[in-house]
């Protein structure tokens, strides 16, 4: 391997990359002056692409065929040379002779710059070595690169530059395209999982005078007509139960969530959820749902429910554990807080060391306090943990068995959360109760607690069918089912702070 290092071409210092710029911009005036100005092309018909001459070559063989892409590599061999073209899907080598093309055109073609697009006609053929290639005809230059791309041994590896110009992490590693291409395959097939289940896909706000629907911060913005503040959804959910309400019944939205938190490997400032809801039904079914949607997603984009993340296989196949928090609480930290009151679970917490929040002591605080630091990072295979202290679920239905929790579940993954769901709180008086404790909680500082919102009010109290509703962020989806170690592999522009700004 050090011997394959030391092989290495260095990357170009600053003064020869300015020399290479240098070059290719006067190489276009060239082009400019002699009437040839490659920004000029606007069409070139193509009809076929790189994966249809390699997988039907046997058809295609000594046909002629019209591509275009992007010139990868070339190799100047005399009167012949050769030359490697990408395009959406694939990579295609092509054959280049000087008695074919012309003398005029073969001079051209040796001008061209590696990153150049280009639209080539020509006969479909193998070599000598058995290479399937296009042998050139016709090239036409389509567009001119003026940055060099990253040479092909160093490559663009450094996470920072790749995620700033997603653009040339494209160009350069097809790894990354892959995961983006497998990002859109997943998020149409929920789309048609949910479009056979009957469920109609949505489109609510994404500013909104009340943040609501989840425990975050929002972003802040000025509506100037209206002389308010607004706020950026970090939720999709009251608009969505405003639907139920009005008889709607299986409603659905995919669509961008803005929360102002921090940002590490799987939290990004926006992303992408998923939030469904069903009447008639209660969170039982909502686990119902959210297994049967990943396992039709898992089959269709990668034909298993067996994945392999960061080295761990995970199984995605039906029949995913379902346990209750206290139940999770007592196998992992000993603690059984169904039989413990309130004063007894906060000595037990306090004995244990963990930090408790201000206003937070409360016996379902302290339970789902010592979820977090004792469960959660257990549950690697698909788990549902049910059954959520009603202090932590504001928008959640109390069991009728047991009213100090909810009929609430979230699926975790990895350690990770997945997806967030409740059999909802139809109930108006109990919803203001709880909201007037998230207001009591904003008061004493919590900035991620919610407001009173008394249009949402407004509608429970016409009336809402007992209703079922899951939240999933899609992002962490793909994550797991591309083997992406970062949400900012998932999202082709990831939130990152401007170069040059200012260290804080």
């Amino acid at each position: 391997m050090a011997n394959e290092q030391n092989m290495q071409p260095a990357q170009p210092t600053q003064a020869e990359m300015n020399e290479l710029l240098r070059v290719r911009r006067e190489k276009l005036a060239e082009l400019q002056n002699a009437g040839n100005d490659p920004f000029m092309q606007v069409k070139f018909d193509r009809d076929h692409f790189t994966t249809d001459i390699h997988e039907h070559f046997d058809e295609l063989e000594g046909k002629t065929v019209r591509l275009a892409g992007r010139m990868m590599s070339k190799r100047i061999m005399g009167k012949a040379s050769f030359s490697d073209m990408t395009d959406r899907y694939g990579r295609l080598q092509l054959y280049i002779k000087r008695d074919t093309i012309g003398v005029e055109n073969y001079q051209a073609y040796k001008k061209l710059d590696i990153g150049d697009l280009i639209g080539v006609e020509g006969e479909v053929f193998r070599t000598q070595k058995g290479e399937i290639s296009v042998a050139v005809t016709e090239l036409t230059l389509l567009s001119k690169n003026l940055i060099p791309l990253p040479e092909k041994w160093h490559g663009l590896k450094d996470t920072d530059t790749r995620y700033r110009q997603r653009y040339v992490d494209l160009i350069i590693n097809p790894e990354v395209r892959d995961t983006f291409e497998k990002r859109s395959k997943i998020v149409r097939e929920i789309r048609n999982f949910m479009d056979s289940r009957g469920f109609m896909e949505v489109e609510t706000p994404c500013l909104n005078t009340i943040p609501g629907g989840a425990a975050a911060r929002p972003f802040i913005t000025h509506h100037n007509a209206l002389d308010i503040d607004m706020y950026m959804r970090i939720a999709t959910e009251l608009h969505l139960k405003r639907l139920i309400v009005g008889g709607m019944e299986q409603v659905y939205e995919i669509g961008r969530i803005f929360r102002n938190e921090g940002m590490d490997t799987r939290h990004n400032p926006e992303f992408t959820t998923i939030e469904l809801y069903q009447a008639y039904t209660d969170y039982h079914g909502m686990m119902d749902i959210t297994e049967d949607m990943v396992v039709h997603v898992c089959e269709k984009v990668l034909g298993t429910t067996k994945v392999t993340y960061q080295g761990t296989e995970l199984d995605f196949s039906k029949g995913w554990k379902r346990v209750t928090m206290a139940e999770a609480v007592k196998e992992y930290s000993g603690l059984d807080f169904m039989a413990m009151s309130p004063e007894e679970a906060l000595e037990a917490v306090k004995a244990r060391g963990l930090e408790i929040e201000k206003g937070k002591d409360s016996w379902g605080d302290l339970m789902a306090l010592c979820y977090d630091e004792y469960v959660e990072h257990n549950l690697i295979q698909p788990t549902f943990i049910t059954d959520y202290p009603v202090e932590v679920s504001p928008l959640a239905k109390r069991k009728p068995s047991d009213p100090r929790l909810t009929e609430r579940f979230e699926c975790f993954v990895y350690g990770r959360e997945l997806c967030n769901a409740f059999s909802e709180l139809n109930d108006p008086i109990d919803q203001r109760g709880r909201f007037e404790r998230q207001v009591e909680l904003r008061n004493m500082g919590d900035d991620e607690a919610s407001m009173m919102d008394e249009d949402f009010l407004t509608a429970l109290e016409y009336g809402m069918p007992p209703t079922g509703g899951m939240g999933m962020g899609i992002d962490r989806l793909v994550m797991f089912l591309t083997d992406s170690a970062s949400i900012r592999d998932v999202l082709l522009f990831p939130t990152m702070k401007p170069l040059g700004a200012e260290q804080q």
